[in-house]
């Protein structure tokens, strides 16, 4: 990981940038997103910053797992956990990701579209 300024979300869980959290412990810091592309959108970020899902999951499964635990934390404190959830990692910028300090969203709350399907 490189030594580059501070990321968006570090000042979120630093509580220099308010946000609606759901959920926090020693690890792991869960918010709603401000652009939610489901009824429920919140990220999960490792308290430590890795830059994407690759690099935690080399450097600390054991953090990868507790991320993974707060997203299903989130979907029992969102309600959506018996109706199904999803769990989406964006990994570098062709995948989508913006702010390059890991994260999870956990979305649901409606039927969700399926994933991974284009047309020919």
């Amino acid at each position: 990981m490189s030594d580059a300024a501070e990321t968006l979300f570090e000042r979120i869980v630093a509580g220099e940038i308010p946000s609606d959290v759901v959920f926090e412990d020693e690890v792991t810091f869960a918010f709603r997103d401000l652009n939610p592309q489901a009824a429920v959108h919140v990220l999960v970020v490792p308290k430590k910053r890795y830059r994407n899902v690759g690099e935690l999951a080399a450097a600390d499964p054991g953090l990868l797992a507790a991320v993974v635990a707060t997203a299903k934390t989130v979907a029992e404190l969102e309600g959506i956990l018996e109706s199904g959830y999803r769990v989406v990692f964006n990994t570098d910028a062709d995948a989508g990701q913006t702010v390059f300090h890991v994260h999870a969203h956990v979305l649901g709350g409606e039927q969700l579209g399926f994933f991974g399907s284009h047309a020919p």
